[in-house]
């Protein structure tokens, strides 16, 4: 079995404000002079876990963390205003240079692929490698095989109270019905309907369900941000000009060295995004992990994982 490394405290912890609105946390763990590392979080609106400094080995890497706009312990917390895919790169070219980075290497899994590849694509310069887990290209069609009609083929049991919160006549789109009640102002309606939300994806995400995994996705304060930053996200395309826009500008990433892994049986993020972003960017390794789901946390993924941060944290 894989062993991640041995649990580690933060070091150095920042509130740094972003704008007028928003103050990001922020910490550094491991080695001040290591190799630094960015690890960009899922949802958007998960926020970071301890458990999180544990894919690097502390002795060789200055490990960054931060909660993205809204979650965790940055604040406002599940705010919606301010809150888009080019903010949060701003916010991490805000971050690097707070710290004096001048490279990192750049961690991500589900949104966090999806938003470390914008970020790349946009600061390639500033990027020493990329590691990537789980991929989403927030296309259209993805977010509907998973909020729509698809992974609810697979999952119809979990799928039912997803499905039934939302009346009939409404549910041709399942996003936007969503939205309406994540951002009623009934504090009770939001909370209602992002526990459910909240829940759904945490039981599909791993290939063998697990009920004390599960369990955080139904907090009321995680979930709140969890589902209403992610619909948010959803119903506004990922804030992007077009529906294949990762893809298109995939040859910016040709010069950075990179590692895909997914799982095979990937029902949140199905394998065909990591399939086609890697025909596009054909230089990067791709590991299709054979018995595992979404987590990362999964024995063959972990492993893929911490063999490319073992190696990555000697590229110059």
């Amino acid at each position: 079995m894989p062993q991640l490394f041995p649990p580690i405290e933060a070091h150095a912890t920042y509130q740094l404000p972003v704008s007028p609105l928003h103050t990001l946390y922020v910490e550094e763990s491991g080695n001040p002079d290591g190799q630094p590392v960015i690890f960009v979080h899922g949802g958007p609106g998960g926020g970071c876990e301890p458990w999180y400094r544990q894919f690097f080995d502390p002795r060789r890497y200055r490990i960054v963390l931060f909660d993205q706009r809204g979650c965790g312990r940055s604040t406002p917390h599940a705010e919606l205003r301010e809150n888009t895919t080019w903010d949060l790169v701003a916010d991490m070219e805000r971050i690097r240079q707070h710290l004096s980075i001048e490279r990192w290497v750049v961690f991500g899994g589900s949104w966090g692929s999806t938003l470390a590849l914008t970020y790349a694509q946009a600061h390639g310069d500033r990027v020493i490698g990329l590691i990537l887990r789980g991929i989403f290209l927030l296309r259209r069609a993805e977010i509907e095989w998973f909020y729509q009609s698809g992974a609810s083929w697979l999952y119809p049991d979990a799928w039912q109270a997803y499905l039934q919160h939302i009346p009939v006549e409404e549910r041709h789109d399942m996003v936007a019905a969503y939205y309406r009640r994540l951002t009623s102002a009934d504090v009770a309606v939001r909370r209602a309907a992002a526990r459910v939300w909240s829940l759904w994806e945490g039981a599909t995400s791993k290939l063998i369900p697990s009920a004390a995994a599960t369990r955080r996705f139904g907090e009321d304060r995680f979930a709140e941000a969890f589902a209403r930053i992610e619909c948010h996200y959803f119903q506004h395309a990922g804030f992007f000009e077009r529906d294949d826009q990762l893809l298109a500008n995939a040859y910016r990433l040709h010069a950075i060295p990179g590692v895909i892994v997914q799982g095979r049986y990937d029902v949140v993020c199905p394998m065909r995004s990591a399939w086609e972003l890697h025909q596009a960017w054909p230089q990067a390794e791709f590991h299709i992990i054979a018995d595992a789901g979404h987590a990362a946390s999964e024995p063959g993924t972990l492993a893929a994982l911490l063999s490319a941060t073992q190696r990555f944290s000697s590229l110059p």
